[in-house]
């Protein structure tokens, strides 16, 4: 009996059985060697938080709409498979499947699980993980998406100076994309020390922290009074989105990327932001159609994404961290996701002996 990382209630994480199926033709089998969680929108169901317990999101109205009596409410706990991306060598493959073949090691989205069943005909999220990239870079394909989505969103530009608030893998690798994009200054904000760190050995030009110093003057002093023109929001913080406020340029951009619940307080709108005439543009790269449609949609910027981390032009090795064995991932989750979050940057899993 092969087993899977399962949240069994709110906040608490277990390895649960379940028995793999037979593959249909146009699908393959997959051994995992490694795999990650998110550390966001996935927390907050982990924890029974979830913002939009009691309603659905209508695609037709573009409303968040009361659920209909009788309707399933949120996480299924005791069902729900933890995880967001892993790496694996494919061990069958059906008849149909004339892409991919045994042996070859692939990664795309899907839980904390010994094996994994894929689609392997017309699945395009399927991709086949050549020698010599990292497994790190290819469990950072997700996160590598909405950053790329909020530079793009944000209309960064060479020479523009560049703030990102917020270091879970998001905010690391929009401050890596910045920099490699021609950004003259990359300034990069989060409370723990570790990720400040992370970013700035991985090209980051000063880091602050919001505990302690006061963003959006430090932001000022360091682009003589000018502010940063671009800021990438990732950590939904209302306080993180006042201190943005701040510190932009008159007429800059925040590319606002954090998954936020309701504000109750701590967000002024009638000071900084107006005198600074600042833009909020809302960015998620999963929504389509894409604002620079038809010329971009979700398929291109997963394409772009998988390029730069197959290139190595993004760096996820001190990213993904700490790698805990599997038989260790549901003390290591509860520990590192959710209760000390300081401790990790992204959680890895290895299947195999490292």
């Amino acid at each position: 009996m092969v087993k899977q990382l399962v949240a069994v209630a709110p906040g608490k994480a277990e390895h649960l059985p379940y028995e793999d199926r037979e593959i249909m033709p146009h699908e393959v089998r997959v051994q995992v060697k490694y795999a990650s969680p998110k550390h966001g929108s996935e927390l907050a169901d982990f924890r029974g938080e979830t913002p939009f317990l009691n309603e659905q999101y209508d695609a037709e109205w573009q409303l968040f709409l009361p659920r209909s009596p009788g309707e399933p409410q949120g996480v299924k706990f005791g069902e729900w498979n933890l995880g967001n991306q892993w790496v694996g060598v494919i061990t069958e493959a059906g008849s149909e499947v004339t892409d991919f073949q045994a042996g070859e090691m692939v990664c795309s989205y899907g839980g904390i699980r010994e094996t994994q069943i894929v689609n392997a005909v017309d699945n395009y999220r399927l991709r086949k993980v050549p020698p010599g990239m990292s497994w790190k870079n290819a469990v950072c394909y997700d996160p590598a998406q909405f950053a790329l989505g909020g530079i793009r969103d944000s209309h960064m530009r060479p020479g523009d100076r560049v703030a990102i608030i917020g270091l879970g893998a998001i905010g690391q690798i929009a401050a890596q994309i910045a920099k490699k994009c021609g950004a003259s200054y990359v300034a990069v904000v989060d409370p723990i020390e570790v990720r400040r760190e992370v970013a700035l050995k991985a090209g980051a030009d000063e880091a602050f922290d919001p505990l302690t110093q006061d963003v959006g003057l430090e932001l000022k002093k360091a682009t003589g009074k000018t502010g940063v023109d671009v800021i990438i929001e990732t950590s939904a913080n209302v306080h993180a989105l006042q201190a943005s406020l701040r510190g932009l340029a008159y007429g800059g951009t925040i590319a606002y990327v954090g998954w936020a619940r309701e504000f109750t307080g701590g967000l002024n709108l009638g000071r900084e932001a107006h005198f600074n005439n600042a833009k909020i543009v809302f960015s998620r790269a999963a929504s389509e159609p894409n604002p620079d449609y038809p010329r971009w949609n979700r398929r291109r910027i997963e394409d772009v994404c998988w390029e730069m981390l197959r290139s190595g032009l993004i760096d996820c090795e001190e990213i993904v961290s700490p790698v805990v064995p599997f038989e260790k991932s549901a003390e290591a989750y509860m520990e590192y996701v959710d209760r000390h979050p300081e401790l990790s940057i992204k959680l890895g899993v290895a299947f195999d002996s490292e």
